[in-house]
């Protein structure tokens, strides 16, 4: 079963001799892989589901289907929590960039990006309320007269503790939003 999240950094490493190294650059595609606490958290979210689930069947075995199926319904918001936990991140695309957060997702086209720089800065920790200096992948939005958006941080869960791949990440995204909004 092919699993194109695992080939974003595959990708980028075999192509050194250009910046943006997929074909179809018309496809959704994060340009990084996943980080070691976000797929930690989402296993583990998969794994209370799994029990919750096995709940579901025990209760429906006794005889109790109402309360087998909000057990079940309970199960698939787990699932889908999880399932939403490892989309999240910052996409690209020959027609934009898409920033997906846990609730809300904002798709800014590239003609509307002023810049998209990296920063050093006071950043979340794992999107905690807690903060420490770190670098952040701003993104300047025209139609919003300079609306700044942290699109990516070097502490939160797809990059804690891998400072090579925030840089890989924060520079392959400011290479599609230079070639892109070149191209606008």
């Amino acid at each position: 079963m092919p699993l194109p999240f695992l080939t974003a950094d595959r990708a980028f490493e075999d192509a050194a001799d250009t910046a943006l190294p997929f074909d179809d650059r018309d496809q959704w595609r994060r340009p990084y892989r996943p980080g070691p606490y976000r797929v930690g958290a989402a296993a583990l979210l998969l794994l209370l589901a799994s029990y919750v689930l096995f709940a579901s069947v025990i209760i429906a075995a006794a005889g109790d289907t109402s309360a087998a199926s909000v057990c079940g319904g309970i199960a698939v918001l787990i699932i889908a929590a999880a399932l939403r936990l490892l989309r999240m991140g910052t996409w690209v695309s020959a027609r934009g960039l898409r920033h997906v957060a846990f609730l809300k997702t904002q798709t800014v086209p590239w003609n509307n990006v002023v810049t998209a720089r990296t920063v050093q800065q006071p950043v979340r920790w794992l999107g905690l309320p807690r903060t420490v200096q770190g670098q952040a992948l701003i993104l300047v939005r025209r139609d919003r007269q300079g609306e700044q958006t942290t699109l990516l941080t070097s502490h939160n869960g797809d990059f804690l503790g891998r400072a090579t791949a925030f840089d890989r990440a924060s520079d392959s995204v400011e290479v599609w939003s230079e070639e892109y909004r070149s191209q606008r």
